[in-house]
């Protein structure tokens, strides 16, 4: 069991550093980094935004539910069942 991750791990840890190698040492690698580089920049910045879109929306949701749980329980000195005999609402 040990033998097999020891030989996973070694597997993985060859191959990102092939590609480690290859995208900082050879021209050709050199190039596809830099034609990487704007679009991994784009897909960082709409990912910002996605985030920022969903902190607003939770926000949101967040304040609806305090509306929602104002409105739904009672004033204060306001009994929540009509008369004193009454105790559950069915």
């Amino acid at each position: 069991m040990n033998n097999s991750r020891a030989a996973a791990a070694t597997i993985v840890g060859a191959v990102i550093g092939g590609m480690a190698g290859y995208l900082f040492f050879t021209d050709t690698g050199r190039e596809l980094r830099r034609r990487l580089e704007p679009m991994l920049d784009d897909y960082a910045t709409e990912l910002n935004g996605f985030r920022t879109t969903l902190t607003k929306a939770a926000e949101v949701a967040s304040e609806g539910w305090k509306l929602l749980e104002e409105a739904m329980e009672p004033t204060i000195g306001e009994s929540r069942y009509p008369t004193q005999h009454q105790r559950a609402p069915f």
